[in-house]
């Protein structure tokens, strides 16, 4: 199906509201993605990468010292995905605004933040204040209800309208959680289709077609099948397959909701066409599917109204994550039409209809205040946009660097998550499973070589390929970051 892609902005959204200040040409990005996975890899040079691995022989001593300790006492040394970095982890000791600091004394520009959360810096002095008095006050948690959570719900609302109610949750994975049994519950229907590739948490549910579209049960190890009988996936773009998988549901019972995330998976590592989501919109209405939104990231990094005020278009449900409380923990919820999101009414002793979700800690008072006012900080710095003109900085200085040095590295952004793809691995699918079973390891470990290398130059990316800026990269942050960049590409 063809698109309308055009390289302006046409939300009818102002460039001061939203971080995107221009929307890619998604065609050509797809264009040369494709090109460089037909193109030999183009990695490091082995003796240059020697001189990186050096660095952490003789610069992170602590932390090697410390991974290897770890690795006696937590599976794999690692405890989450964000943490692992080649050729060993590197611990942190201190954070602040665009650097973060390791226990050896190396700084690094943060491009990681965290995984996109901390839009207006590490460790924001205004908000910490804020936590700091309502640890002094009541603690991080009481059992009862708190006045905050009433304010960070009407925050909430009033920056994005569509989330008539909302509920607070532990994370993004039991946003997920809850948002599917409640849809099934609305709805009545019990088809899910995921647009492939996408990450939506680790529930059994949604380890299906992880990462890569098409790979379906492929990373569901100890799950049962039962688990994902009624999950499905489609590629994203492809929407006369998810129109077929809808008319085919129909028959079956229905598709209880569509789950997406509106930049494409990833955080865009697939980018999507301008007007996909939309159509996705257009074809929900059709069949009497929930439309949910996968807010994680894109929740306030796009700007106040999230991806769903930037491109316009209204979801049934938004799953919230780790934006909500600016990197503080315990950061989830679910978001939507009042009549939908009724049905999670909590209490004891309801008689009327509900879907079940529980969760002692959740809405606890300490994050409730770190939500609140990191929101109203955003809100009021602008972070969003300040955030996202770092990125146009940074994408537009990359891709001068990478034609300049010829090289086939692919370099796109939207506002503030800037793609560097120098391997491409996860662009890899099962449409051609040869390719994905043959280069898959290679490319995967050449991008966590540019990782290191970028480490090793004072840079902390997500992966070695993904890039969150925030409010605290100014103009100085942004070029002494490019000038380190060029230095790991020279080595190429």
């Amino acid at each position: 199906m063809s698109f309308a892609d055009p390289s302006s902005n046409n939300t009818g959204n102002s460039a001061d509201q939203y971080a995107i200040s221009q929307w890619h040409d998604t065609a050509d990005i797809y264009a040369r993605l494709q090109a460089l996975l037909k193109q030999p890899l183009r990695p490091i040079k082995r003796e240059n990468m020697d001189g990186v691995l050096n660095y952490f022989e003789q610069k992170c001593q602590k932390s090697k010292q410390l991974a290897e300790r770890t690795a006696q006492v937590i599976p794999g040394g690692v405890q989450h995905n964000l943490a692992f970095n080649y050729p060993f982890p590197v611990a942190a000791v201190s954070a602040e605004g665009a650097y973060l600091h390791d226990v050896d004394g190396n700084r690094y520009i943060d491009f990681l933040q965290a995984g996109g959360p901390t839009l207006l810096g590490s460790n924001y002095a205004p908000v910490r204040q804020k936590v700091h008095e309502l640890l002094d006050e009541c603690g991080p948690v009481t059992g009862l209800f708190h006045e905050y959570e009433t304010k960070l719900a009407e925050l909430i609302r009033q920056y994005m309208p569509n989330i008539e109610m909302f509920r607070m949750l532990g994370s993004g994975t039991e946003g997920v959680m809850g948002t599917i049994r409640l849809a099934r519950a609305y709805t009545g229907k019990k088809w899910i289709i995921k647009i492939g590739g996408a990450y939506h948490g680790w529930s059994d549910q949604m380890v299906y077609g992880m990462r890569v579209p098409g790979t379906g049960r492929r990373e569901a190890i100890g799950i049962p099948t039962g688990s994902t009988a009624y999950t499905q996936e489609c590629f994203p773009n492809d929407l006369e397959a998810l129109r077929r998988k809808l008319w085919l549901n129909r028959l079956r019972g229905g598709t209880a909701a569509v789950l997406l995330e509106p930049l494409g998976p990833e955080s865009g590592t697939r980018p999507i066409y301008r007007d996909y989501n939309q159509k996705v919109r257009e074809l929900c209405d059709e069949f009497g599917a929930l439309l949910v939104f996968d807010e994680v990231v894109t929740g306030f990094r796009l700007g106040m109204g999230g991806a769903q005020g930037y491109f316009g278009v209204k979801p049934d449900l938004t799953v919230f994550g780790k934006c909500l409380t600016g990197g503080y923990l315990m950061a989830g919820g679910i978001g939507g039409r009042k009549d939908v999101m009724m049905l999670l009414a909590g209490g004891i002793g309801s008689t009327s209809k509900r879907a079940f979700v529980g969760g002692t800690l959740s809405a606890n008072p300490l994050s409730c205040v770190a939500g609140y006012h990191a929101i109203s900080e955003m809100a009021r710095t602008n972070a969003a946009v300040v955030a996202g003109r770092a990125g146009d900085r940074l994408r537009k200085g990359l891709n001068e660097i990478v034609n300049r040095l010829g090289l086939p590295y692919v370099v796109y952004n939207q506002g503030s998550i800037v793609h560097l793809q120098t391997s491409a691995v996860l662009l890899l699918s099962m449409r051609n499973p040869v390719k994905l079973m043959r280069e898959a390891n290679v490319r995967k470990h050449m991008m966590e070589e540019m990782g290191a290398a970028y480490m090793a130059h004072g840079i902390v990316t997500l992966a070695g390929s993904r890039i969150y800026t925030s409010m605290a990269d100014t103009d100085e942050v942004i070029d002494d970051a490019l000038n380190r960049f060029e230095a790991v590409l020279k080595l190429v």
